[in-house]
């Protein structure tokens, strides 16, 4: 298909990370001198869709307008991974191109085969990518990889018996995701070997996320797990009645997550304990933390925000369903719903549209919306669309 630039202790376990030699070297365009740390996308950023250095850079209430677009007609329904100045979109077919988020200058593009199968996630050194066989769909292969940032070059690479789905998660020097399979990973992101992998009789389609010692994982039957971070153990789970797709949100004591059966669930962090649950109109694909409160984002069209005793502050009618990761910055949300040809801002305060970034086409993808350096990106059935500040504004 055409695309142009414009504008995956026991038979698993012989799972084998595969030290493969660069010896194909894809062309770098344009090399950047910028200096990261060691953490430039920090766990809590990645799930917020914020890189570091671009929380002081745009305000979501301010005039924002298209500064470039990446046309392509092979989107998926995955979130784009990023760094501190570059966007790494996933494309169907196997591929994914990194793309400088300041102008949508092409650097590199990788071509791995088969299917992506999961978000992928990046760090200051590598692009870590998810895939699975095509032609075998009753029992696809996966295989995880780790890219080389300057040149999209494969580093190392995992094959695993089931492909990972939903979203990786990086921790420290570690990796996490969730299988087809039914198994929960921990991978070492410098070699891809298997730290730990844990079977349970569940199917995973969701982001792992890693907090205070613990991995947490929602499932497709509606249970989420909390895994010790070190060793895999299980230390608690906890049923509900909808799959489990978006990741938890998770304070000193609570563990805040959203379910298909309707509700929005807080359980203690040590017991996985109910404290409270919240009836929403329909599925609820994603929460989010904001200072003292719970953003919601539901199937049933409506935005919510709660305090984290339970208590509704506000709710609000939006133009379609919102199954992507809403992008939280300063004082305002910005959702991306389906079948609107608008991405809608919301002020935390009172729930009041204070801004739109429209697309000029319907939204029809899940991929959440992210901010890498001072741009805002969409993903759209045709592409990317990066908006920022008229005044920064340039011509491709």
């Amino acid at each position: 298909m055409k695309e142009r630039k414009a504008t995956s202790q026991w038979l698993h376990a012989l799972v084998l990370p595969l030290r493969i030699s660069a010896l194909l070297c894809a062309s770098a365009v344009a090399v950047s001198t910028n200096t990261f740390t060691a953490e430039t996308q920090r766990n809590a950023e990645i799930r917020r869709g914020v890189s570091d250095i671009s929380k002081g850079d745009v305000l979501l209430s301010q005039p924002l307008t298209v500064r470039w677009r990446y046309e392509s007609a092979v989107t998926l329904n995955l979130t784009p991974a990023f760094d501190n100045e570059r966007i790494y979109l996933p494309l169907a077919g196997g591929a994914i191109v990194a793309l400088k988020a300041k102008d949508g200058q092409l650097y590199w593009r990788s071509e791995m085969g088969g299917e992506l199968s999961a978000s992928p996630v990046a760090d200051d050194v590598s692009i870590y990518v998810a895939s699975e066989t095509v032609g075998q769909p009753n029992a696809p292969a996966g295989a995880l990889r780790a890219l080389g940032r300057e040149g999209g070059v494969t580093q190392w690479m995992t094959p695993l018996v089931r492909p990972l789905r939903g979203a990786l998660t990086i921790s420290g020097a570690k990796l996490f995701a969730g299988g087809s399979d039914g198994r929960a990973y921990a991978f070492d992101k410098h070699t891809g070997g298997v730290l730990w992998s844990i079977p349970f009789a569940l199917v995973f389609n969701a982001q792992p996320v890693v907090k205070d010692g613990k991995v947490y994982l929602g499932s497709e039957d509606g249970t989420l797990l909390a895994l010790d971070e070190a060793t895999g153990r299980l230390l608690w789970r906890y049923r509900t009645q909808g799959a489990i797709h978006g990741p938890v949100a998770v304070t000193k004591d609570r563990v805040f997550f959203g379910s298909g059966d309707g509700y929005i669930y807080a359980l203690s962090v040590d017991k996985g304990r109910l404290k409270w649950r919240k009836r929403t109109g329909a599925g609820v694909e994603a929460v989010v933390l904001t200072d003292d409160a719970l953003l919601a984002a539901s199937l049933d069209n409506f935005a919510y925000l709660l305090n984290l005793k339970g208590t509704m502050l506000w709710k609000k009618l939006l133009p379609g369903r919102i199954s992507a990761q809403p992008l939280t910055v300063e004082e305002t949300a910005l959702f991306t719903p389906l079948s609107s040809s608008e991405g809608v801002v919301l002020g935390l305060k009172d729930g009041k549209q204070v801004n739109s970034l429209p697309t000029g086409e319907e939204l029809t993808s899940s991929a959440s919306p992210i901010i890498v350096g001072d741009a805002v990106i969409l993903t759209t059935e045709h592409g990317l669309l990066a908006f920022a500040r008229p005044v920064d504004s340039t011509s491709k």
